[in-house]
């Protein structure tokens, strides 16, 4: 992979932070499964169950957790 598509993970507020976890939770799916008809694929099996859903959450609350140390909690004092 050359793009560089994380140049930084500084963000302005939780929210662009939050929305960064989000990107980088889904990148790491793309970049583990490049075809993008085996993830479709895949979406319908895990779309409707609680217990996957779950689990990206976790995944999405560690990256966002990442984010938040790397931006200092955002503190401003």
């Amino acid at each position: 992979m050359s793009e560089i598509w994380l140049p930084t993970m500084i963000t302005t507020s939780p929210q662009e932070g939050y929305e960064l976890a989000i990107k980088l939770s889904r990148m790491a799916v793309k970049l583990t499964q490049p075809d993008d008809g085996v993830r479709q694929k895949l979406r319908a099996e895990y779309e409707s169950e609680a217990d996957f859903l779950i689990s990206v959450s976790s995944v999405v609350a560690t990256n966002f957790a990442t984010v938040a140390a790397a931006n200092n909690y955002w503190r401003t004092d």
